[in-house]
């Protein structure tokens, strides 16, 4: 009988891959993590998964390594499987990274949600979409304000994001916009936690998703799943809410794991349904009846407001849209553009000739952004580049489509323009009366207050 522990490198993007580890193999002495690698976020290779986060194992804690080095970390570490484990990826990439591992030699691994789904005493309800940018921030927001109006205590708990010192990063919780400072949030992980706060409402997130569970339901009787890109849960849900987008019509088959939050779902949001095409919402409710019949539906529209207009009309303006949305998102069109267009803009600003520092990369490696400029901030050198960008752009107008208050994070001389939006529903059932139905059946208690 060979006893020897498999070498196990986890394939991630500093999110699912700790929470797979996590749940998977961290106490698990039939395996041996011997790296980590990392993608689609820049600056979080470099690092280690600390000693005290990856347990008795792992005394040294893991190191991080960037992707590119896969097939070379294979053989010299003799590795005998990959998990992969991050998210919003097509097909063609995931089996793109399935060959490179089965031609280094090791065999590739999807983990699904039975090993690496926790279980809560309270019940769960999961906000999940089938690609970055279809619009969970707004469904979640609009579940808890309904469930907060009729006085549940509601925390919404935020798929991963830890950018910075992961041994500091536990268990976050964020309540005031103080919290934001506390922690060094990056720019992306404000785009998710600042809406909440700013509705009264308390969000977790972290990198131990137990830990960050248990304290939760201590506060809370409902808990909320606030997906990010188009993961699956971390926790089991009692209610799989999973959002569409009519404008990447298809892709809700064609991207990993978008398809499985799809097929997991009991409700379905279609949403954008007033900005997308008749042929495009077609085809997605063709897709979702193909492959999840029993599912309800919902028909959502994202209206836009934008607090100064008069800013818009006529002038030559810069769109900044939220920056995973364009990116690994690959939409080429946003809130800010959507407005930009409604309130008679001039022009659109191409800001690529005035990009500066790690933006430049950024073009480099996403070539079909347009011209648009994503709201990079992973750190404090591309905070600075982001705002030298804006300040450099020849530009009467700046149109700001991201979820929270740039002016707060980046100093912007041209005047401003902010766009908001929030999930509004279209005909019958809503969100409201399919959460009412929820709870009148859950299988766990539900209590006010």
């Amino acid at each position: 009988m060979n006893s020897k522990r498999k070498n196990i490198i986890i394939i991630g993007a500093a999110g699912r891959d700790f929470h797979n580890f996590n749940t998977c193999y961290r106490d698990n002495k039939n395996y041996n993590v011997v790296a980590f690698t990392a993608a689609q976020i820049p600056d979080i290779d470099g690092r280690r998964y600390p000693p005290e986060l990856a347990g008795a194992l792992y005394p040294d804690g893991i190191p991080i390594h960037n992707q590119s080095e896969l097939p070379d970390l294979i053989r010299d570490l003799d590795v005998d499987i990959c998990a992969f484990s991050y998210s919003d990826i097509s097909y063609q990439q995931v089996m793109n990274v399935g060959s490179i591992v089965n031609a280094a030699g090791a065999d590739f691994l999807l983990i699904g949600p039975r090993q690496s789904m926790l279980e809560s005493s309270r019940p769960v309800i999961a906000v999940g979409a089938v690609r970055t940018g279809c619009g969970k921030s707004q469904t979640s927001r609009h579940i808890i304000e309904s469930l907060m109006s009729q006085g549940y205590k509601v925390a919404a708990v935020r798929h991963p994001m830890p950018y910075g010192d992961l041994s500091k990063q536990k268990v976050q919780r964020f309540a005031t916009l103080e919290d934001l400072e506390k922690h060094e949030c990056t720019i992306e992980e404000m785009e998710e936690y600042e809406p909440h706060i700013m509705r009264g409402n308390v969000i977790y997130a972290g990198v131990d998703y137990e830990a960050i569970l248990r304290e939760a339901e201590k506060e809370a009787d409902i808990i909320i799943w606030d997906g990010g890109n188009n993961d699956f849960p971390f926790y089991k849900p009692d209610l799989m809410v999973t959002v569409t987008d009519p404008h990447r019509a298809g892709h809700e088959l064609s991207y990993y794991p978008g398809e499985t939050t799809l097929r997991m779902a009991d409700i379905v949001v279609i949403n954008k349904i007033d900005t997308s095409a008749p042929e495009d919402i077609a085809l997605l409710r063709k897709n979702i009846l193909k492959v999840n019949p029993a599912a309800r539906v919902v028909d959502a529209a994202s209206p836009l407001t934008v607090d100064n207009p008069e800013h818009i009309r006529g002038k030559r303006v810069l769109v900044v849209e939220d920056g995973p949305t364009l990116t690994h998102g690959e939409m080429a069109i946003g809130a800010g553009t959507v407005a930009g267009q409604k309130f008679g803009a001039s022009e659109f600003v191409d800001p690529r000739p005035y990009a500066v520092g790690k933006l430049t990369r950024t073009f480099e490696n996403y070539p079909n952004i347009g011209p648009l400029l994503p709201a990079m901030g992973y750190g404090k050198q591309q905070i600075s580049d982001l705002e030298a960008t804006i300040r450099a752009t020849d530009c009467d107008t700046v149109i700001i489509g991201t979820p929270i208050d740039l002016t707060r994070v980046v100093s912007i001389e041209q005047p401003v323009a902010r766009v908001g939006y929030d999930l509004q529903e279209i005909g019958r059932p809503t969100l409201s009366e399919l959460l009412e139905e929820f709870i009148s059946k859950a299988d766990k208690p539900v209590s006010v207050g």
